[in-house]
């Protein structure tokens, strides 16, 4: 498989793919706003892609869990044949901005499994892979839980929301981390194996340094804001694509 969509891929299981572009340690585009966590529950996703011209089909499990202050999540992917090709864990509190992750782990497929630390007392990002560092300003995100802040915040913004409307988040990745900027396009209907929802269609803008690289998500006010779809489409060519088959509200 193609290295980097099984980056993005891993990243969707919580949502991944890498907004790349260069961060000054001065700079922040993260701002305050409402959030409200969805109820815990268990989404169970049907997966299919293309890679180097094979077809592949699978299944993608993403778990929630919030309370008593604390979060946790965790996001795999497995495919016939191959098996697990991806296993993403995020975990830490609730702050003013939300998810305020403490450690973010990720596994990709015959590649070691990487660690990234937010040190909330000394406010440093570090990484197992890697000597880059980050100063915690507040607000910061991992591939995983910046799927649910998006979440959590379009929760709370409901009606509000408008096309066009357009959210920047820091996050955090294997070695290093970037910014994301979110744009709102437009509510549409959606079809997945659960049943047809009128969602949210919301995608990751693109930068010259991931050129060719989208991802799309899909959000169903309907469903407590879960994400029913997500897309990964690299250069037009080789794509990963996840439909919600079940959501079990735990």
């Amino acid at each position: 498989m193609r290295r980097n969509l099984l980056k993005q891929a891993g990243a969707v299981l919580v949502l991944a793919a890498v907004l790349a572009g260069a961060w000054a340690q001065d700079d922040h585009p993260v701002q305050k706003r409402a959030f409200e966590l969805p109820p815990n529950a268990d989404l169970s996703y049907n997966l299919s892609a293309r890679q180097g011209g094979f077809s592949l089909s699978g299944k993608a499990l993403i778990t929630w869990r919030a309370g008593d202050g604390k979060y946790a999540t965790t996001a795999e992917s497995r495919v016939s044949l191959l098996g697990k090709i991806t296993e993403n864990r995020s975990e830490g509190a609730i702050d003013s901005y939300g998810l305020a992750p403490a450690e973010f782990y990720e596994k990709r497929f015959r590649h070691d499994a990487t660690t990234s630390k937010f040190d909330r007392g000394s406010k440093t990002l570090s990484f197992s892979d890697g000597d880059q560092t980050y100063p915690l300003k507040g607000g910061e995100q991992d591939r995983t839980s910046v799927t649910w802040q998006l979440v959590a915040q379009a929760r709370a913004a409901g009606d509000k929301l408008k096309p066009g409307t357009r959210w920047a988040y820091f996050v955090a990745g294997r070695h290093d981390a970037d910014p994301w900027i979110f744009r709102f396009i437009k509510r549409e209907k959606v079809s997945t194996p659960a049943g047809e929802f009128d969602a949210w269609h919301v995608i990751r803008e693109e930068t010259e340094a991931v050129k060719g690289q989208k991802l799309d998500i899909w959000l169903a006010p309907a469903q407590d804001w879960y994400p029913v779809k997500l897309l990964f489409n690299d250069d037009g060519k080789d794509y990963v694509e996840q439909s919600v088959e079940k959501i079990t509200k735990k």
